[in-house]
């Protein structure tokens, strides 16, 4: 287990390396100049000259990736040029709105998509099982952002549950205002797991091992339990895994909605304001949060089945 674990710790080095270079290319191709993007179309041949030998955009290329390479792998983003304040601070404010966001929305996901796959499976074609479909389908069908703005609606303002709009401050505060974000993103994955989860167990239970146990009169909630539903969880695991990053772009619109100071709300506000530098490592950290969910998937389904570190 530690050999695989060291196995893919080596093999994420040349993907992150591989992302990083893709975020960097990706705003050098972009249309514009970032200088006239930031001082405005008036703005003296002078100031646009000194603006970027600033950012560093005199150097040549070979020159500038090694340097964005080493500013991404060593945290330092530089300042925000709409503000001029340290980037890394503006992440570290932002981020954990969003982490906990994702967290939450996904630990409602788990919490309901796993059991009612799960029942739905056992029970075919039962009600339960219309219920799941039902459900999912909802899921499906219902975009985040008008699901949001229902919420918003029946929950904030005109039952005054929870507050409209913002992070909140303080633990309980916050707290508060997660809620509903977290249950518009939550059920949205609920949705998904239930699908994932219904289909992987029905596939597995029709498996001869499980008709073995079965005829060797064995409890069925042990069957289901202890021998189809942890095969089951691998392609859930790993569904859930792809899922999650979904989940992470979704925060954005999600954020937006409810007006979380988060790091989709950072990132859409240095867009509009041109503000490359922290465009480049919003983009950067999202490309982070795809590699750390990646390996920390592939581990997970390795400790649920350990014959994988064989492979």
């Amino acid at each position: 287990m530690i050999g695989y674990i060291l196995r893919r710790l080596l093999e994420v080095i040349p993907t992150v390396l591989l992302v990083l270079t893709l975020v960097f290319f990706a705003l050098r191709i972009m249309p514009g100049d970032p200088a006239i993007a930031a001082l405005g179309e008036f703005a003296t041949p002078d100031a646009i000259a000194r603006f970027r030998e600033k950012l560093g955009l005199n150097q040549p290329l070979y020159m500038q990736y090694f340097g964005f390479i080493a500013q991404s792998l060593t945290a330092d983003f530089g300042t925000s040029m709409n503000n001029g304040a340290p980037i890394g601070d503006l992440l570290g404010q932002a981020l954990p709105y969003t982490i906990s966001l994702a967290l939450a929305a996904t630990s409602i996901g788990i919490v309901i998509g796993l059991p009612l796959g799960a029942m739905t499976a056992v029970h075919r074609d039962g009600k339960l099982d219309a219920f799941g479909r039902l459900f999912a389908l909802i899921g499906f069908s219902l975009p985040d952002f008008y699901f949001g703005i229902l919420l918003l609606l029946v929950f904030s303002l005109h039952l005054d549950w929870f507050p409209m709009l913002g992070g909140g401050k303080g633990f309980f505060d916050q707290l508060h205002h997660l809620v509903l974000p977290a249950i518009t993103l939550g059920l949205v994955m609920a949705a998904f797991t239930m699908r994932l989860t219904r289909s992987s167990l029905l596939e597995v239970l029709k498996r001869d091992y499980v008709r073995t146990a079965r005829g060797k009169g064995v409890a069925e909630r042990w069957v289901i339990f202890k021998h189809a539903l942890r095969n089951a969880l691998i392609p859930v695991t790993t569904g859930m895994g792809i899922y999650l990053l979904t989940t992470l772009s979704g925060t954005i619109t999600v954020e937006l909605v409810f007006s979380r100071p988060g790091l989709g709300t950072l990132l859409i506000g240095g867009v509009s304001a041109r503000d490359y530098t922290l465009v480049q490592a919003g983009l950067v950290v999202f490309a982070f949060f795809v590699v750390v969910v990646n390996l920390l998937t592939d581990l997970l389904c390795a400790a649920i089945d350990p014959r994988i570190t064989l492979r």
